[in-house]
């Protein structure tokens, strides 16, 4: 009965323990994030995607495109600019967990077993200017399919710094029916390099 007890009153801390972390975090992203319209703006490009890839009429499947080429400047000009911002962050504080679960003060403990979310902004940064400038480089499809594949793990990597790894990937599932692993398939080779290099090293 007193080791139950132990076992509970220990699982309640660390959930609360967890929970703080994971607050803690959101709020670290979140004070940077909040001053671009990064989410509303891939879900612009996204949708517009899906538009003009379903659209029968070429000359109107034409239209959307060019519509959305300036969405896409302004998404890979905005993201540029918050990776540069929350590069300035101490490097205390942006620490990522290579743990697929979230386990509190991996980050001060094991030092070993995290990466800087700071480079890895840069990273898909880097990806995403490339993706959104690969105007002739790929056919309009291919392109759309990369850049989507950019910002699916860029997204996944802000999930996996707020929550976990595992949490991360099971949202990615959720919300677009792919897997981390078919995205890392679809972005740019040099991303898919520079990305493994950083979080599995």
């Amino acid at each position: 009965m007193d080791f139950f007890l132990l076992a509970l009153l220990a699982g309640f801390a660390f959930h609360i323990v967890k929970t703080h972390e994971q607050r803690r975090r959101i709020g670290v992203l979140g004070s940077v994030l909040g001053q671009y319209q990064i989410e509303k703006l891939m879900e612009t490009v996204t949708e517009g995607y899906l538009r003009a890839l379903g659209e029968k009429d070429l000359a109107r499947r034409d239209q959307i495109w060019q519509l959305l080429a300036s969405a896409e400047n302004s998404l890979s000009d905005q993201f540029g600019r918050f990776a540069q911002e929350f590069s300035r962050l101490d490097a205390t504080i942006t620490r990522v967990s290579r743990f697929p679960i979230a386990l509190p003060w991996v980050d001060r403990l094991l030092p070993a077993f995290t990466f800087d979310l700071r480079e890895l902004f840069k990273i898909h940064a880097r990806g995403l200017a490339q993706a959104a400038l690969a105007q002739g480089e790929l056919s309009q499809r291919d392109r759309a399919y990369r850049l989507s594949a950019e910002l699916f793990l860029m997204q996944h990597s802000c999930h996996w710094f707020c929550k976990s790894k595992a949490v991360a990937s099971a949202r990615l599932l959720a919300r677009h029916q792919t897997s981390h692993a078919q995205v890392l398939a679809a972005v740019s080779p040099e991303t898919q390099r520079a990305y493994l290099a950083l979080v599995a090293s």
